[in-house]
């Protein structure tokens, strides 16, 4: 008798690992590089990439955001868009894996994705409807390209399936990466070609009609270790929350005061740029800063007084506060009486030494308020003032647990010789910098381990808005030591030297540096 062996069932088709990989990150560029060219035409900040990252700013815990002020610094952005660029490879990965035999799971990650950066794009109050194209194209550009690659890939005609074709597989993939490149390139140019350096080129020279007084020749001691008194604007400390500085044309640009005010009123750039200019010496402080930490800059600011405008709008009694609004989306709630405090010298600032604002410090035109803390006071790109109660509008950090009121703290630093460092036994130099914004210093003091408190020299008082230097000449023996420097301000208040953390309205405590000296 014969036995009539079966054929074995044939083996499940399937991508190889490295195709199904390649899949997964050629539909990630389709879908990055269609969205970032509709964004540019749409607005820049609907590239879903972008606005993906504008959320995760947005909605990251307090304590995460302060968390990577402090340990990256001005790097917190550049780690964020690598991060986000490590998860989204990820999720290609995990596409193309998935969809080894049939595409649908990937296909459903796509979606997902896709469906992440429209949400992204929707809740952007600085975005209209028109800029959902962006994300949408995007997820149909992923979806398509992989889709597309699948079925190149692993044909489902099984009959007629002929086998993998390499070479017409990588033609599609290269034609993919070559067309996202060119895309996201376009949609670069576009989104970015506002000129604002030109229309900032074209602003001319800012000529005060109200000078600040001339600096005296000690106003800084930067020759023995402090910074110099005016900080160079490249070198002025920049935290805020834009991924993408807007980039702003001063035709482009208004200002509403509205809300609770007599009648609503809006100023162009013109406008401000034809009224008599003030110009200002004012030191601006991050609350996110740390004893002795760098978040601190001192600039001559050029405007015109914010009272002035607000005087024409004719702001209502019961106001508790100034909305203020970015064109980023960006929100600042400052206390309405200090606005309104001809004394405080509040600013719709349009200059920063001597030129006009740079364009990441707030071009065409920001708010400065001495004496009250940048999230508080100094709104960049500012395009909207509403005056309202504070029950009303909660503004970006105050919704993050952050003070109403936020006064800048007395406080002060050594800035020579730094933490650590290896000093001749005998006389030792330091020096460093004190600030009470809007209330000014008094008297510096250092002391050397738990030895007596000793005054420093200070540099001459410019403004009660700005910082002041201080230098001193210590004894110090062969050892390790630590110094330490606490500040009295005008009020006859010596700073604590009980250590708090920024949050939820600034640090306190003295600043000290350990020395060895030998």
């Amino acid at each position: 008798m014969s036995t009539l062996q079966e054929a074995p069932p044939e083996a499940p088709r399937r991508l190889s690992l490295p195709v199904a990989t390649l899949i997964g990150l050629l539909a990630l560029a389709a879908a990055l590089g269609v969205g970032h060219l509709v964004a540019g035409f749409v607005g820049y900040t609907a590239s879903p990439f972008i606005a993906v990252a504008n959320y995760v700013i947005d909605h990251s815990p307090t304590a995460i955001v302060k968390w990577a002020e402090r340990t990256l610094g001005t790097w917190d952005k550049p780690v964020l868009k690598l991060g986000l660029g490590v998860v989204l490879v990820l999720f290609a990965l995990l596409a193309g894996q998935l969809s080894r035999r049939t595409p649908q799971a990937g296909q459903a990650l796509v979606l997902l994705l896709g469906a992440a950066g429209v949400a992204a794009v929707f809740v952007r109050s600085d975005l209209g409807q028109i800029s959902l194209l962006a994300p949408v194209a995007a997820l149909v550009a992923g979806l398509a390209v992989f889709t597309g690659l699948h079925r190149l890939a692993l044909p489902p005609d099984v009959v007629h399936d002929r086998g993998f074709d390499r070479r017409k597989f990588l033609r599609a993939g290269v034609g993919v990466v070559a067309g996202s490149g060119v895309a996201a390139v376009v949609g670069q140019v576009a989104g970015t070609s506002s000129d604002a350096e030109d229309s900032r080129a074209a602003v001319g020279p800012l000529v005060p009609a109200r000078t600040a007084p001339p600096l005296p020749a000690d106003a800084d001691f930067a020759k023995l270790g402090s910074p110099p008194f005016i900080t160079p604007s490249a070198d002025f400390y920049r935290i805020d929350t834009a991924l993408v500085v807007p980039q702003l044309r001063t035709e482009d640009w208004s200002l509403k005061i509205h809300g609770m005010v007599d009648r609503e009123v809006t100023f162009s750039y013109a406008d401000i740029r034809s009224r008599p200019l003030v110009e200002r010496r004012v030191t601006l402080t991050c609350v996110s800063n740390e004893v002795g930490g760098p978040l601190i800059s001192n600039a001559t600011w050029l405007g015109v007084d914010l009272a002035d405008l607000l005087d024409e709008a004719g702001v209502q009694a019961g106001a508790q506060q100034m909305f203020a609004t970015s064109v980023d989306g960006w929100t600042c709630g400052t206390p309405a009486n200090v606005a309104l405090d001809r004394t405080r010298g509040a600013m719709l600032a349009i200059g920063m030494n001597g030129e006009p604002l740079p364009v990441e410090h707030g071009f065409p035109a920001r708010i400065v308020i001495p004496g009250l803390y940048g999230y508080v006071s100094a709104t960049k790109w500012v395009k909207s003032l509403e005056f309202t109660r504070w029950d009303d509008r909660q503004a970006y950090w105050l919704s993050r647990g952050w003070a109403e009121q936020a006064p800048i703290k007395t406080e002060s630093r050594i800035d020579t010789p730094h933490a650590f460092s290896s000093v001749t036994a005998g006389k030792v130099r330091l020096a460093g910098t004190a600030w009470a914004q809007h209330t000014g210093i008094a008297k510096v003091e250092v002391r050397l381990d738990q030895g007596p408190w000793q005054p420093a020299v200070l540099s001459a008082e410019v403004s009660k808005d700005t910082w002041r230097m201080w230098w001193i000449e210590l004894d110090v023996p062969a050892g390790t030591h630590q110094a330490f420097v606490r500040a009295t301000d005008q009020d006859g208040y010596t700073q604590t030297e009980n250590r708090a953390d920024p949050v939820p309205d600034g640090a306190t405590g003295w600043h000290s540096v350990t020395l060895h000296a030998g």
